[in-house]
């Protein structure tokens, strides 16, 4: 399985969205610091993910959700508490 996953930094008003298919692994290289574009930003917590069967659809969804609209139904659909 690959997933898409949304991170929350928990000490910052920043959320990042990325693919994996190793989702524990992924969390801990982010909290690491060994994420070039997250090490300024972390700790982090898994705010939510989907799940699916292949790379390429992990890919799209993860394009998508940094998209302007994407991002809309991810707040107003997905993280929204």
């Amino acid at each position: 399985m690959w997933y898409v996953y949304v991170l929350q930094s928990i000490e910052h008003q920043w959320i990042y969205i990325g693919s994996t298919n190793d989702l524990k692994r992924r969390l801990l290289e982010h909290n690491s610091g060994l994420c070039t574009s997250t090490k300024h930003y972390g700790p982090f917590e898994i705010q939510a993910y989907v799940a699916v069967k292949t790379e390429t659809k992990a890919r799209e969804l993860e394009k998508y959700f940094k998209t302007g609209s994407g991002k809309a139904i991810l707040k107003k659909r997905i993280l929204e508490k």
